[in-house]
């Protein structure tokens, strides 16, 4: 429910800023950035559009759905120029380790088991981060309010077959942990609730109207992302002890 209070707040503060008679409004836009969770899931074919009728499958991904609908609603009533972006699941630098990808490099390279939710058949449209954000660029430049776009790459992968791809790079990369193959460190666990089976992006009105694309394929940006990781297995560390908590603790950002 944070996620609805938080839209909320940003919000408020937008309207005030938009009313203010002072103020430099010129070109100026509330790019929402959503998920396309609030779609729910798909069966074996077809992909969302920006008319796909919402359908969340879960209380997290309602409290987003609600939020989308927040800001649709400050476009209607108060001309807010707000636009929304769907995306789909993002990968690359920084992420936090509890993300499948980070997740799976991070138990992969202590030889650690690595845990898939059910089958592993879960599809996923993946997209490089730093084409998220070019795309987050050409929203906010280009953007028409009112409007919202879904962003995705066309690359749709199953769960497993991302975590195999993974440990077969850590092991040409690092060699074999124990005399193993990684793909042996695989293990199946319980599915989360309310886990969708399939996301699927249909982007094609951000690169019709827009002129956006996608820029780095999933095999370049895997392996990208691997090698951010293995030298920067410290941040990682950081993150997932808890450190990092304590070294931001009390310092001021001004």
């Amino acid at each position: 429910m944070w996620i609805i209070f938080g839209t909320f707040c940003l919000l408020e503060a937008a309207r005030k800023f938009w009313l203010d008679p002072t103020a430099d409004i010129t070109k100026k836009r509330f790019v929402h950035i959503s998920t396309d969770e609030v779609y729910g899931s798909l069966s074996d074919k077809g992909c969302f559009t920006e008319t796909t009728t919402y359908n969340p499958s879960s209380p997290y991904s309602a409290s987003k759905a609600a939020s989308d609908h927040l800001v649709y609603a400050y476009y209607r009533t108060y001309s807010l120029p707000t636009i929304i972006t769907n995306s789909s699941n993002n990968y690359g630098p920084y992420q936090f380790p509890e993300k499948l990808i980070p997740l799976m490099i991070s138990n992969a390279v202590k030889g650690k088991s690595l845990p898939v939710y059910g089958d592993g058949e879960n599809v996923r449209d993946w997209l490089y981060v730093g084409d998220h954000c070019s795309a987050l660029l050409a929203t906010l430049e280009r953007g028409e309010p009112g409007q919202k776009y879904n962003i995705g790459a066309n690359c749709e992968k199953r769960n497993i077959d991302v975590v195999e791809m993974i440990c077969d790079y850590l092991d040409k990369r690092l060699g074999l942990t124990g005399a193993r193959p990684r793909r042996e460190l695989i293990e199946y666990v319980p599915d989360r609730l309310g886990h969708d089976r399939r996301y699927a992006i249909d982007a094609s009105k951000i690169h019709n109207e827009l002129q956006w694309k996608p820029s780095v394929t999933f095999e370049e940006g895997i392996v990208e992302t691997i090698e951010w990781y293995l030298n920067n297995m410290a941040w990682v560390e950081d993150i997932e002890s808890g450190r990092y908590r304590v070294k931001y603790r009390g310092k001021r950002h001004d």
